[in-house]
């Protein structure tokens, strides 16, 4: 160009802008050499690294012992949760539902995060009950206009 710009790129045959390359993607199976190579190095030493950690967690390093119980047992992301909540049969009766939620949260009775895990359900149960809601008034709609 004559301006002295630099914005050309020279074309690549073959290659389409916005097309990949590769569509098809890498192969099922297929994996990085690198992530092959460390697992090659962990699978080495993890009886060697077991050992020491169990070592070190027997000889009282709590760290350790920490790291092995983690592992052994993991700590469970939930707990059972007991709310009395009102039945719920439609959905005007989530108000009072997520009332209680509120109430217990504020009470101390559950954790913020528990109490987001109850409105989570009570709001899918929401949705699915409106849902049906509308299925049959649009089978009604349906019925009514097949008689006309």
């Amino acid at each position: 160009m004559s301006d002295g710009s630099t914005d050309m790129k020279p074309a690549r045959p073959g290659w389409q802008k916005g097309q990949s390359g590769n569509p098809a993607g890498r192969r099922k199976g297929v994996r990085h050499a690198a992530h092959v190579a460390l697992d090659a190095i962990g699978q080495e030493s993890a009886k060697d690294l077991l050992r020491a950690v169990v070592t070190a967690a027997l000889a009282g390093d709590m760290r350790a012992a920490d790291i092995l119980l983690r592992r052994l047992w993991p700590e469970r992301k939930g707990r059972p949760v007991e709310i009395d909540l009102p039945r719920i049969e439609r959905p005007a009766d989530l108000v009072p539902a997520l009332a209680a939620v509120a109430e217990a949260v504020a009470a101390g009775e559950l954790s913020p995060e528990e109490g987001q895990a109850v409105a989570a359900v009570l709001e899918t149960q929401r949705r699915a009950a409106e849902t049906a809601d509308l299925a049959a008034r649009i089978e009604a709609l349906e019925q009514r206009s097949t008689k006309e």
